[in-house]
């Protein structure tokens, strides 16, 4: 006789306590969005600690917030999506990070064969494997990268083939038809691609339109994709879309990557290690 009484009792209590939950996620969240956006970043240990929450919590959030595009994840954190850094020239992303794209270059160095086909996208940890190729290394390299092309011109081993086409002033980097022309010509053993930004879900992405339809024939003329960047390009997504994260057979990045990224990468399809 007392039983449904009981039972129903119990059924409100524990739908007001998800009620409750719900309530205070939303508020934890706009509380987490409002100190991004004083600061400039939201990081994720800080808001562990004043939201006394675990940082598995605040990730959650973060990663809810992101898929509302009120934030971007970056490493550590998360940052508002109107505080996203513009597109930076060539000469200013070299000098960043600049020992870690070295060990990136060294790991990738691992992946091209002995006389085999390479492809070697514009950008700054491409630049890396380029510099760090051996005087004596016997391959062929394909690139847009005017950069690279002047960096593997004086190693005698090496036939390099210069990619045509407008040249970007951002990058240094041949964009355009005639570029994309010759690729879908080619076919290569491996190809090592750059990006501004890579997840799980919208895979690699890079501000500029033309230059993402050339990194997206790279792709599809390469036998082996290779994603080459380092962790602070992780969570992050900028405007087109080159790649999803299925067609990159290896991620070579740092091992500041997070963990709970670095197995969404994976869970994703490609292998991820870190130098």
């Amino acid at each position: 006789m007392h039983i449904l009484p009981f039972v129903w009792h119990c059924w409100v209590n524990t739908t007001q306590r998800r009620e409750e939950r719900f309530v205070y996620a939303a508020e934890r969240q706009q509380l987490i969005l409002t100190s991004a956006r004083a600061a400039g970043r939201a990081e994720v240990g800080a808001l562990a600690e004043q939201l006394d929450v675990s940082t598995e919590t605040i990730r959650r959030d973060l990663t809810a917030l992101e898929r509302r595009g009120l934030l971007q994840r970056v490493h550590g954190g998360a940052i508002p999506v109107d505080r996203v850094e513009p597109e930076v020239g060539l000469d200013v992303r070299i000098g960043r990070r600049a020992a870690v794209k070295q060990r990136i270059a060294l790991r990738a160095l691992e992946e091209i064969p002995t006389g085999g086909t390479v492809l070697l996208d514009s950008g700054t940890s491409t630049l890396a494997i380029a510099q760090a190729l051996p005087a004596d290394a016997e391959c062929t390299v394909i690139t847009n990268s005017l950069m690279i092309g002047a960096a593997l011109s004086a190693k005698p081993g090496i036939e390099l083939m210069q990619l045509g086409g407008r040249v970007r002033p951002v990058t240094g980097a041949a964009v355009g038809r005639w570029t994309c022309e010759a690729l879908a010509e080619l076919t290569v053993d491996v190809g090592f691609f750059g990006a501004n930004g890579f997840d799980a879900q919208r895979g690699l992405t890079t501000p500029d339109q033309e230059e993402a339809a050339v990194k997206r024939a790279m792709v599809l003329a390469s036998r082996t994709t290779v994603l080459v960047a380092d962790s602070s390009k992780a969570g992050r997504a900028h405007l087109t879309r080159f790649a999803a994260l299925d067609e990159i057979d290896l991620v070579i990045t740092d091992t500041d990557l997070d963990g709970d990224l670095a197995e969404e990468l994976r869970a994703a399809g490609p292998t991820v290690v870190t130098a």
